[in-house]
């Protein structure tokens, strides 16, 4: 009886990983798309908010990947990958913060056009990856981790859209480095909080 039962939680427990992973390639791919597509368009278009978004971008592939690769290891080895999660996020901070210096020294202001329909695009694909992430969130650290990387993802893109609306209405570039401050600010703090619960869990182990 003990057997079947071990046998069975086993079996579901290999299913459940299988699920995650196939979520998570999926996921992985659709970041990493959107980053080419909003790089691209935050060069071309002198928007900070598009091209921080677009590290985000980056930054959630190297997370699902991380995720993926601790996908059937340890709590241990999990803990240690949320908190390399951390650690780029918290880099993506910097680095927004490192470009609006420089587009507040350069003055250019940015296409509220493009920066809008780029930006609707990466909504539509955010809310995508968070619906497909909402089923796995408190499965363990691992997923909870990634869950918190892509709602912050859906804060970022209507951030975008509403400086996209205010740089057309005000043909001013401040409003896009308003945003990109914004996007550093939350990167920061989601940076802190999955530091700080993947040290108490790997502590604990």
């Amino acid at each position: 009886m003990g057997d079947r039962c071990c046998q069975a939680k086993a079996h579901e427990l290999a299913k459940l990983k299988k699920q995650q992973a196939k979520m998570l390639w999926s996921v992985l791919s659709i970041n990493i798309v959107m980053f080419a597509i909003e790089f691209g368009a935050g060069i071309r278009a002198d928007s900070l908010s598009l091209t921080g978004d677009s590290l985000d971008m980056l930054g959630d592939a190297l997370v699902y990947a991380s995720s993926l690769y601790v996908i059937n290891k340890s709590v241990k080895a999990q803990a240690g990958a949320a908190f390399l999660k951390g650690l780029m996020m918290f880099l993506l901070a910097i680095a927004v913060f490192a470009r609006a210096t420089y587009q507040l020294f350069m003055g250019a202001s940015p296409e509220a056009s493009t920066m809008g329909i780029v930006g609707v695009v990466a909504l539509l694909a955010n809310l995508l990856c968070l619906l497909l992430l909402t089923r796995h969130r408190n499965d363990n650290l691992n997923m909870s981790s990634v869950w918190l990387c892509s709602r912050n993802d859906i804060i970022a893109n209507t951030s975008v859209l509403v400086a996209a609306a205010l740089v057309s209405l005000t043909h001013s570039l401040l409003p896009d480095l308003a945003v990109g401050l914004l996007l550093t600010f939350i990167f920061a703090r989601s940076a802190g909080k999955v530091l700080s619960q993947s040290w108490r869990e790997m502590q604990q182990v």
